[in-house]
């Protein structure tokens, strides 16, 4: 007998097994379903902020930096509070660094507030409002969805002209086309030369449509205008990355009249600052996620391990039957194996059945994702806990001399 009919044999006997007890296959089953059911949700959880996560920090784009006072994350309070002592970035730091710069395309001052937007009766509540010129299409990667961006021209013209979110656009406008209208920024009326395309919100909590886009100049004299600036600067080629940012480091300790044995008194940030931060956080989740999740395929597994036992004792006369007309304890092991394993992959489809309608009232909430890679990590935790489980009590039954088996009543 090879070894796929002993699996295909070992199959047709553990599911005659099943069914001649189905209150039992029912109850031993139930932990596994549940423990099932957890680490799906907890996977359909994990998957789906990773999916949210990176499909909200594409956003900054992988190619620019963001040169600003401090990091995005200081190592703790007293780092913070030494870098908000520094001095901020001007305007003027910014045209110079976008005229000495040569590894890099674009260079964007951008500076940020917030205020209240009106059209006619209409407002959209507190709005945040962006001041910078031309270049920031290019470094923040937006697009256009209907109109266009303000030119170089109309930034430094002092034409009050604005770019607004679809958010803003909604509030204040409806259905209608906002082109060519004036909205009240401030106490400033704009007029309104495009829309930009949906965003959506950062990391589930920024809407980055909920937004309009001046003339940085526009900015100073309306809003603040002395705002603390931040330097957005787009690398010309991927593969020169670090030399750009190298450069972009020597350019500004120029302008920042440092000594070669001061340190930096600025951060170069950029995106992969984000995905470590949440690589490390994500993980430190999932772990503790999954190992409290576990504990319940634990006793599941027990459960199993228990039954599988009472199923060898119950059946030590057919074992003995088997093994004396031939069946060798290969053959005894993978029978009982088998069978646990079916009762785990039972419970592991039941659980999925389970977890699918779940998964779709959790994405209410959170942005939970259930993929056919979460689906099949399921079944195949499900099948190994059912092998494991059974292991013991399945060794036990093949190793039984069929004479003593013979005699047991």
């Amino acid at each position: 007998m090879n070894f796929l009919t002993e699996i295909r044999e070992g199959f047709g006997i553990s599911w005659a097994a099943i069914r001649a007890n189905k209150m039992r296959s029912i109850l031993t089953t139930l932990g596994i379903v549940i423990g099932i059911v957890t680490v799906t949700l907890m996977g359909t959880a994990i998957e789906g902020l990773n999916k949210s996560f990176m499909s909200s920090i594409s956003s900054l784009g992988a190619d620019v930096f963001f040169v600003d006072r401090h990091a995005w994350f200081n190592n703790n309070e007293a780092d913070w509070r030494k870098s908000m002592r520094r001095r901020p970035f001007k305007l003027a730091d910014a045209n110079t660094v976008a005229a000495q710069l040569t590894l890099s395309s674009s260079v964007a001052p951008v500076a940020e507030s917030g205020a209240k937007v009106e059209y006619q009766r209409r407002s959209s509540g507190r709005v945040q409002i962006v001041g910078t010129t031309d270049q920031y299409l290019p470094t923040s990667g937006v697009g256009i969805s209907a109109g266009h961006f303000f030119s170089a021209a109309e930034a430094a013209g002092g034409r009050p002209v604005c770019v607004i979110g679809t958010t803003v656009a909604s509030n204040l406008f409806g259905g209608d086309s906002p082109i060519g209208q004036r909205i009240k920024i401030g106490p400033q009326s704009f007029e309104v030369l495009g829309v930009l395309e949906r965003q959506g919100s950062f990391m589930g909590v920024f809407n980055l449509d909920n937004r309009a886009i001046i003339p940085i100049q526009q900015f100073m004299s309306t809003l603040w205008n002395n705002p603390d600036i931040t330097i957005q600067v787009k690398a010309g080629k991927l593969a020169e990355l670090d030399e750009a940012r190298e450069e972009l480091r020597h350019t500004m300790r120029k302008i920042r009249r440092l000594e070669p044995t001061d340190s930096d008194d600025f951060a170069i940030n950029q995106q992969d600052q984000f995905v470590a931060m949440f690589q490390r956080v994500a993980g430190t989740i999932a772990a503790v996620g999954f190992f409290i999740t576990g504990l319940s395929l634990f006793v599941g597994g027990i459960g199993i391990m228990n039954i599988m036992f009472v199923s060898v004792a119950e059946r030590t006369r057919e074992i003995g039957i088997r093994k004396a007309i031939g069946a060798k304890r290969r053959t005894i092991l993978l029978q009982f194996l088998t069978e646990a394993g079916c009762i785990c992959l039972l419970g592991g489809v039941i659980a999925l059945a389970i977890a699918w309608p779940l998964t779709l009232v959790m994405q209410k909430f959170l942005p939970a994702s259930m993929s056919l890679t979460v689906a099949g990590i399921a079944l195949l935790v499900s099948l190994v806990t059912g092998v494991v489980s059974g292991f013991l009590p399945a060794w036990r039954a093949a190793r039984m001399n069929p004479v003593d088996a013979l005699r047991s009543e």
